[in-house]
């Protein structure tokens, strides 16, 4: 029976499935057993979870580090593509809750209705109509990243009447608007979607420059890593008024966020939440499991990741 290295927990289907195919050791199996370094032939990980390097160096028999989820900017790529290790995530089957999520998102941020929701519980209504919102239609939003989710949230904001426009590394000639300059989409947007890959390259993406672009008017909507966002630059943005919210699915150093966007009425947090649901997670989960499989029986994965251009 292959040994396999879990790093992060799974649905019990799939833990059951994993459990009956492989043996399945932890990090701290690894420490009390030194030998089971090397029969560690895969990985599987959540991305929301570390591979560190360190490890990966440990285990000369690893064949696949194979992850549930579409990112991967937490897998040491260059050094697996030295040791000729493959990675896989699982691409296309948490589009859709993603788009859901931050559609669903920008609609409680401009229509405030965490707030509308408190307002009714609290008693207030009796005594005065809850404020005016703003309005999604007729806005103009500029999406950084237009990968396969950010054309999946593309395709549906288009359904609300809204202007669209994308920044990404080309112009990837589709049916919306191409601009190169960061700044100027911000400038020329009304909100703001991050859906772009995290990683060194895009660390601080949106910083304060980008921020004071998108103005006092302009909303910020995050559903990709925390890391695209300089997270001082926007707390610093929110308190002063530079833009006028924001909405925020990731963070820096998540679960322990940053105390101070607890005190902000304009920001609506929610807790890494892009592709939970039942369905969503129990797809990319088996999916994961699937690229494990399709390896060791005929040394392919169904969503190999490319590896980088320039390996260490």
């Amino acid at each position: 029976m292959r040994v396999v290295l879990q790093i992060g927990g799974f649905a019990p289907e799939i833990q059951a499935q994993l459990d009956a195919e492989f043996r399945c050791v932890d990090l701290a199996d690894l420490e009390r057993e030194p030998g089971l370094a090397e029969q560690v032939s895969a990985i599987v990980t959540r991305s929301n979870h570390e591979v560190p390097e360190d490890v990966v160096r440990r285990l000369p028999m690893l064949e696949i580090i194979a992850t549930c989820g579409v990112g991967y900017d937490l897998i040491p790529r260059a050094l697996a593509a030295q040791r000729g290790i493959v990675v896989a995530n699982t691409p296309d089957v948490l589009n859709a809750a993603v788009a859901e999520l931050c559609i669903g998102s920008l609609l409680a941020l401009l229509r405030r209705l965490p707030q509308a929701d408190r307002y009714v519980r609290e008693g207030r209504w009796d005594a005065a109509g809850f404020p005016l919102a703003t309005s999604l239609a007729g806005k103009h939003v500029g999406i950084v990243g237009m990968g396969r989710i950010g054309k999946e949230i593309a395709r549906r904001l288009e359904m609300f009447g809204v202007a669209l426009a994308y920044h990404g590394r080309t112009d990837q000639q589709l049916g919306w608007r191409y601009e190169a300059d960061l700044a100027a989409l911000a400038r020329d947007s009304d909100i703001l979607v991050v859906v772009a890959p995290g990683g060194a390259e895009t660390k601080h993406l949106i910083d304060a420059r980008v921020l004071e672009a998108l103005g006092p008017n302009g909303y910020l909507v995050n559903v990709a890593r925390g890391s695209l966002v300089d997270e001082a630059a926007l707390l610093a943005a929110l308190e002063q008024g530079t833009i006028a919210g924001a909405a925020l699915d990731v963070f820096d150093n998540e679960p322990d966020i940053d105390p101070r966007f607890f005190a902000l009425d304009n920001v609506m947090l929610t807790p890494h939440l892009g592709s939970a649901t039942h369905e969503t997670r129990a797809a990319m989960a088996q999916l994961m499991l699937d690229n494990v499989r399709s390896w060791f029986r005929s040394g392919r994965a169904l969503t190999p990741v490319e590896p980088p251009v320039e390996p260490v």
